[in-house]
């Protein structure tokens, strides 16, 4: 287990402030957050690349601290791969084993075994140069893996590639750390990588860990308005909030939404994930409480999915597929319903 308890660093620009997380043996965690959030520095105190101004870290029951990075049994991977350009594929995946002063026979091994698990065991004899950005990224990789850390670092390991490659690369991190077990830190801008990988996501903030969870639970129930509007919640209303019996009604500017997520009276933000709101041409016979009619403003195509905002009073984004909105057969400024369930009225 790898505990980080109250660490902070100032660097100017960048900082940590009083960031605490606990991640789990095998556990794949990704951080997320804007640019300069402090996601970077937090991976390179933890690899011991910048001491800590305060706190301290703890791996395996292990204060590593003050250790030197060689000594964390950690590794760390950027997004510019950061190959020698002197040495072949094969001798920068076992350049960590060399200076561990493994046997040869041993780091031939090694080397072959996880550039045959990355598909990269025909460019053993290559130079970084001759090769493509998803194999030197995938050298990079293997160069890790092998000296079986007890932690794995990725900076970002996937955004500088097409989108084709960082579509195989995601499948094999997520097969890799399948197979080996490794506990995983990984930073991304990107949300799929987070669907795809994490097991569980923090997001960070002017080097603050401000929410942590499980993807589907900081995706849809964010605990501040930051986060909110980070991971693209659009439907996000301040009101105030009335308790009435097991649910709670919230005046939006006029509008009237029920809610079964929050308790007790006072100022709230409600939100409402676009993909949980039903449309209609007339209301529903449904059991949801929330039911409005409004006008549509605006409907845009993204390819796989429609954008339809409906001014309600206030508006409300919601998703259809094409199909969807073929079949409703709707226009703008046509008048029809939105439907969702109080259960799916997020507060905070």
């Amino acid at each position: 287990m790898l505990e980080i308890e109250h660490v902070s660093k100032d660097m100017g620009e960048f900082v940590l402030k009083d960031a605490s997380l606990q991640v789990n043996d095998g556990e794949y965690l990704v951080i997320i957050g804007p640019t300069g959030a402090g996601k970077t520095i937090l991976l390179e105190t933890l690899a011991g690349i910048y001491p800590p101004d305060s706190g301290r870290v703890v791996l395996d029951g292990r204060d590593i601290t003050d250790v030197p990075p060689r000594e964390r049994n950690i590794c760390m991977v950027y997004q510019d791969y950061m190959l020698f350009p002197h040495l072949t594929v094969a001798e920068n995946i076992g350049f960590g084993l060399r200076n561990r002063k493994v046997e040869a026979t041993e780091i031939e091994r090694k080397v072959t075994d996880a550039a045959r698990f990355l598909a990269i065991d025909h460019l053993l004899h290559r130079h970084p140069d001759t090769l493509s950005g998803g194999e030197q990224q995938r050298a990079a990789i293997a160069r890790a893996i092998v000296m079986e850390p007890a932690l794995l670092l990725l900076d970002e390991p996937l955004s500088a590639l097409d989108g084709q490659t960082r579509e195989k690369l995601r499948k094999e991190l997520r097969r890799l750390h399948d197979l080996y077990g490794i506990t995983v830190i990984h930073v991304t801008h990107n949300f799929e990588e987070v669907f795809s990988l994490a097991d569980r996501v923090a997001v960070i903030r002017g080097g603050e860990i401000v929410q942590v969870g499980e993807p589907h639970e900081v995706f849809r129930k964010p605990n501040c308005e930051f986060v909110a509007n980070f991971v693209g919640v659009e439907n996000l209303f301040h009101g105030r909030c009335v308790q009435k019996g097991d649910l709670c009604e919230i005046d939006a500017g006029g509008v009237r939404i029920v809610s079964a997520t929050c308790s007790g009276d006072g100022e709230v933000t409600a939100t409402v994930r676009p993909e949980d709101i039903l449309i209609s041409r007339t209301p529903l016979d449904s059991s949801a409480q929330n039911s409005l009619k409004g006008t549509i403003v605006d409907i845009v195509d993204n390819g796989m999915v429609v954008r339809i905002t409906v001014d309600a009073g206030i508006p409300f984004v919601v998703v259809l597929t094409r199909r969807g909105v073929v079949d409703l057969d709707i226009h703008q400024d046509e008048e029809v319903w939105i439907t969702f369930k109080a259960s799916s009225v997020h507060v905070f």
